[in-house]
């Protein structure tokens, strides 16, 4: 990585990668739709929380642009684990639906994992299955968690070799750090994963040619921990407020430091986000198609008997 002067940095422009790989899903979507396997994308949401119902209409707003058929399924905050189970069980059993989302988080009474694993692998539109997750580990990186997807998807955007690269993860987190880790591993990329317990953070980053960060702490990763010329993708969102009194969104990094310092950066927003929920229309794709290999390529799933 080349030293980059402090005004010629680029910001990763997340909803320009987005549009265009909606418009290829759109046009993958036309193709399935053409062999009778229109995808359909179920969301489930567990109770009220303002943000899942942003982006429930974030992931609507999405799947209505590629021709993908949108569902909500909404159950009150006190529904029991087995009728979350049963209702899951339905739409696995559904050749209609091809795709399921569980938005999170769900109340603090309902086993997360347990009911992620009880989605139907072919069904797995979010990538966290343990199947999906395993998966990645053998180098199968078509589908996985949305979030690290989009995350890496945007390091590719800058055009920087993956093989060899030196990467750093602030951040652990099953849905995000860990799943980051591997799909770079999986491109061949040198990786160190910094948590809560690391001691020197700044040691690692300040080595690394890609910095990811994901731990909430807005204002986490300063100028000076950055390699000049690196990669900063930003994928932390933290509500702040600001001097005037008004709330702002805000990523896990100083962004005006690092931007001073680092060759490419993405801001918050605009940068993960959009392409997160593109990557869950991608997801929904190759769920689709799956799901169509699965029973045969030349049967319309609305001829298969439930």
């Amino acid at each position: 990585m080349t030293q980059r002067i402090a005004a010629d940095y680029r910001d990763i422009n997340g909803k320009a990668v987005a549009s265009a790989m909606l418009s290829q899903v759109a046009q993958d979507v036309s193709v399935l739709k053409s062999s009778g396997w229109a995808p359909r994308l179920v969301s489930i949401r567990i109770g009220e929380h303002p943000a899942v119902n942003l982006y429930i209409r974030n992931q609507e707003r999405a799947a209505n642009q590629v021709g993908i058929d949108f569902e909500r399924r909404n159950f009150p905050t006190d529904i029991s684990e087995e009728d979350v189970r049963a209702a899951i069980t339905q739409l696995n059993l559904d050749h209609d639906v091809t795709g399921i989302i569980l938005q999170r988080p769900v109340p603090k009474h309902l086993p997360i994992q347990q009911l992620q694993s009880s989605i139907a692998p072919l069904k797995d539109v979010e990538g966290m299955h343990p199947s999906s997750i395993g998966n990645i580990v053998y180098r199968n990186i078509e589908l996985g968690p949305c979030t690290a997807m989009a995350a890496v998807e945007l390091l590719k955007e800058t055009g920087v070799a993956l093989p060899g690269l030196e990467v750093t993860v602030i951040g652990h987190s099953e849905i995000v750090g860990k799943p980051i880790a591997f799909l770079l591993m999986a491109e061949s990329a040198t990786v160190t994963v910094c948590h809560h317990m690391t001691r020197e953070v700044a040691v690692h980053t300040r080595r690394a040619d890609a910095v990811f960060v994901a731990v909430g702490k807005p204002g986490l990763l300063k100028g000076d921990m950055l390699k000049p010329g690196s990669v900063v993708i930003d994928i932390g969102i933290n509500q702040i407020e600001s001097d005037d009194g008004r709330s702002r969104v805000v990523g896990d990094c100083d962004y005006d430091a690092c931007r001073e310092v680092a060759g490419w950066i993405t801001p918050v927003p605009g940068g993960v986000g959009p392409v997160t929920v593109a990557v869950l229309m991608r997801n929904t794709v190759v769920a689709a198609r799956r799901l169509k290999t699965s029973h045969s390529d030349t049967v319309p799933k609305s001829t298969i008997t439930h």
